[in-house]
């Protein structure tokens, strides 16, 4: 299965189990900034307990793995899980929403982008920018994660909200990492 194929067939089971989602991470740099290659999707999920029976079916063993009590841990330690694609090798990283002001916030201000004809909830440019910052610093100066959030800066330049990206880079204590943006950017 290709990850485009893995990427559809994960939002058809969330849409089908009635669970919030949005793409986030190397997947969201590359839809609004510069493509590259992953193997990991990242996606922020809002699942309840409820759910997890549903998605883990969804996704049965030998092509997959997808394990229920990996998904009920994560949503009671608010943090990730995996689903593995056992034959392709992708992987799909889902993050807890969590009750953090800025996870709230990005995840309530998601958008809806196609691509390929496939509908999908993304991360808004201007919070994949702060994400990549953030996981930049959060790994030690990243230079991956600098240039993806570079990338869709400058290709979403004069469309972005400025005030908001200087608000959350100085609530997210990555000023220094905004202001090597706004130095290094081409923009016309």
């Amino acid at each position: 299965m290709s990850q485009q194929e893995l990427l559809k067939k994960v939002i058809q089971s969330l849409d089908q189990a009635g669970i919030q989602y949005m793409i986030t991470g190397s997947v969201a740099s590359s839809l609004q900034g510069e493509p590259r290659s992953t193997h990991d999707i990242d996606m922020v999920v809002a699942v309840q307990k409820s759910a997890a029976k549903r998605l883990a079916e969804a996704f049965p063993p030998p092509g997959f793995y997808l394990d229920e009590d990996s998904i009920l841990n994560a949503i009671k330690r608010q943090s990730m899980f995996n689903l593995i694609d056992v034959n392709a090798g992708d992987k799909v990283d889902f993050w807890i929403l969590t009750d953090e002001p800025f996870d709230r916030l990005r995840f309530s201000r998601k958008i809806s982008e196609e691509f390929m004809g496939l509908k999908m909830k993304v991360s808004s440019p201007e919070d994949t920018i702060l994400a990549k910052l953030r996981w930049a610093k959060l790994s030690g100066g990243s230079e991956k994660q600098f240039t993806d959030a570079l990338r869709v800066y400058e290709v979403q330049y004069g469309k972005l909200d400025i005030d908001y990206l200087e608000q959350w880079a100085k609530k997210l204590k990555v000023e220094s990492l905004w202001k090597r943006i706004l130095d290094e950017a081409e923009t016309a």
